[in-house]
């Protein structure tokens, strides 16, 4: 399967680059937006991908797929499901017009995570225009080739301030032959605990939330272990679609009204008594807060535990994003002069020093 060579915009992105290089304009790197509530207000001329589009190569029996990044992430996820294949790391849309490239600039991944890895965990390979104006290729399409891979890997995360992603392969799997949820009523400390033993053994589980009351989980894998994962932990079932109500965080729980956190904490980490409401993702990895209690509050509880904190409600702080002890705000501020000596690229949307 190939691309339409019509749109391929890759020569427009590069002139815009080059422009805005002479200029001395930053840039604002863009797809369909969706993730514009996350980090930092920044301000600068908009480059929007959206005209690079198109899956450029995929081979179902090579489990790679290499995809220009202003391509809808539904466009790409149909074209995976319709041969039994998907992103098994589940990334979030937040909303119909999210691309393939702002994917993998914002990281996240959905309730899998835990069992599958995360969007890093699945680039091969990738095209970037860098700040000195240059389209370079980095890694590749087949595990093997792994030159440049860190590169690539860096670029996931980076909300665009390392350069413009023009194209990705990525590595799929096939999907699951067999999928069930259920739903257990127990309290937080008893389904983190739960989880935790759990985890050490050869259950077929693939997500695991709480929301207070009862514990959901996911079984996936072959008919026999999910029959009898099901039949050893019981439970009523839970519709399939509440996963990606709670991936899209469509759920009542993120309904407006206070600000919302992500929590990223070590695995079996115990119950965190913190101001406001909870919701446990990740078998307990992530945790989602509603609270309007200070951010230098909700931070020094979470850091007290090893974890970080991100704001989704990004109006409310200068510092989305967790801040950096000074040893590693260095290397992320050479990283940045390396490939983005200028400064143009979403500056400031990570941190204000970026």
């Amino acid at each position: 399967m190939t691309a339409h060579a019509d749109n391929d915009a890759s020569g427009a992105l590069l002139e815009q680059v080059g422009q805005a290089l002479a200029d001395g304009t930053p840039l604002l790197i863009q797809g369909g937006n969706s993730k514009a509530f996350l980090g930092r207000m920044t301000a600068g001329e908009v480059l929007d991908t959206r005209a690079h589009r198109g899956i450029v190569s995929y081979d179902p029996t090579e489990l790679v797929v290499t995809v220009r990044a202003g391509t809808p992430l539904q466009e790409l996820l149909t074209t995976l499901d319709a041969a039994g294949q998907m992103l098994a790391c589940e990334p979030p849309a937040f909303g119909d017009g999210a691309t393939v490239g702002g994917m993998v600039a914002a990281g996240l991944s959905g309730p899998r995570r835990p069992w599958a890895g995360s969007v890093r965990d699945f680039v091969l390979g990738s095209r970037v225009i860098t700040g000195t104006g240059k389209l370079l290729r980095f890694g590749g399409e087949v595990m093997k080739n792994v030159a440049g891979y860190d590169l690539s890997r860096l670029l996931v995360g980076s909300y665009g301030c390392l350069g413009v992603l023009t194209e990705v392969s990525l590595k799929v799997l096939p999907k699951p032959r067999q999928c069930l949820s259920l739903s257990l009523e127990m309290d937080s400390a008893k389904a983190l605990a739960r989880l935790a033993d759990w985890g050490q053994q050869p259950l077929p589980i693939s997500a695991a939330s709480h929301d207070g009351q009862r514990l959901h989980l996911r079984l996936e894998g072959g008919e026999g272990s999910v029959a009898a994962a099901r039949d050893r932990l019981g439970g009523e079932p839970l519709a399939a679609d509440y996963w990606a109500d709670l991936n899209e965080q469509r759920l009542a729980f993120f309904d407006e009204g206070l600000p919302l956190w992500r929590l990223s904490l070590p695995n079996n980490t115990g119950v965190l008594e913190l101001p406001g409401q909870q919701l446990i993702d990740w078998a307990g990895a992530q945790r989602w807060l509603k609270s309007a209690a200070p951010a230098e509050r909700i931070r020094s509880l979470v850091e007290r535990v090893g974890g970080h904190a991100t704001c989704y409600s990004h109006s409310l702080v200068d510092s989305p994003f967790q801040p950096l002890p000074a040893v590693l705000l260095r290397y992320h501020r050479q990283l940045k002069a390396q490939l983005d000596p200028q400064g143009i690229f979403n500056p400031g949307r990570l941190y204000a020093e970026l």
